[in-house]
């Protein structure tokens, strides 16, 4: 009987262990640091000013975090429901928690409500932190708060998920670029400053970077589900030479910035990370086995947060 108990509780000690392994996976925490980098380049730029704020950066961490754990829930739960990760879609990446039955849809599906409502009330406290009562500003970034709420939830979700138009990249250039760091700069300082485009400019083409390096390496699963990314549409060689536009256009733009706003031999602090862009664009066009791939989604996605500690450091001294 003793014998007995011990391996019903251990066996509901394992059970509870996988359904945690499951659910981290399905946050898919790699993603954060890129998810972060757009906050972190507005928060250094706004200390360049002096008017960096702990509470508004906080609250920005916080709530883009939650968008991100929400994004990649709806990507899971869309993808295990469209087909994108069926065991017989021929998908490379890590296995999702739904498709793999690890986590039941149903779940999955709860899980988005609980996060959509967690991604809303962190924002509508990042806006009080920021503006401090309802005006028309206050207004505005709720509504682009709950842009990026639907954004999240319908990338892969849904009826009409517009990554499977191929409209991912789009998408992720203009909130992991534009409303990330213009947006987030904007709640720090109360100010637009346009020069600052073109380092929202990097970080969007670096986060669309990794996106490209995951198509790339889906491109015979997505073609299997329907799912026509950009590289699934161009074919592999054109898609090659598409991230090869993004690292490289995205590196000059922040090298143009610096141009146009040289203090110090600091501010090129950023160039440390062409090495690495190097290395992810070779990996690109050399690797050819989807499978070999998927160590540059992380690799891209560390380079993207090292420029943007490199080149706000270097904005700082």
């Amino acid at each position: 009987m003793e014998y007995s108990t011990r391996f019903e509780d251990n066996s509901t000690l394992n059970t509870k262990n996988s359904t945690l392994k499951s659910w981290l996976s399905a946050f898919r925490l790699r993603t954060l640091p890129l998810a972060l980098s757009s906050i972190g380049m507005a928060a250094f730029m706004a200390g360049v000013v002096h008017q960096f704020s702990g509470k508004v950066f906080a609250f920005s961490v916080l709530t883009t975090i939650l968008l991100q754990v929400l994004s990649n829930l709806a990507n899971d739960y869309g993808d295990s429901i469209h087909g994108a990760d069926h065991e017989d879609s021929g998908r490379k990446g890590p296995q999702r928690a739904v498709s793999s039955g690890a986590i039941s849809s149903k779940t999955m599906f709860n899980a988005l409500i609980l996060f959509t409502v967690l991604s809303l009330v962190s924002g509508l406290c990042l806006l009080y932190v920021s503006f401090g009562e309802l005006n028309p500003k206050f207004l505005f970034f709720f509504a682009l708060g709950i842009l990026a709420i639907v954004a999240a939830i319908k990338y892969t979700a849904g009826k009409n998920p517009y990554g499977y138009a191929g409209l991912g990249d789009i998408s992720v250039f203009v909130f992991f670029g534009l409303v990330g760091v213009l947006g987030s700069y904007y709640l720090h300082t109360n100010t637009f400053a346009p020069l600052l485009i073109l380092p929202a400019i990097s970080c969007g083409l670096f986060a669309t970077a990794v996106l490209n390096v995951n198509n790339i390496r889906d491109i015979t699963s997505d073609l299997k589900a329907g799912k026509m990314s950009i590289p699934a549409r161009l074919g592999r060689p054109k898609a090659v030479i598409y991230h090869a536009v993004l690292l490289m256009t995205g590196f000059l733009s922040a090298i143009m910035y610096v141009m146009f706003t040289y203090q110090s031999m600091w501010n090129w602090l950023f160039l440390i990370v062409l090495p690495l862009l190097i290395t992810n664009l070779k990996a690109v066009v050399q690797k050819e086995e989807p499978a070999t791939l998927d160590p540059y989604l992380k690799q891209m996605a560390l380079t993207t947060l090292l420029f943007v500690l490199s080149f706000g450091m270097g904005q700082l001294v």
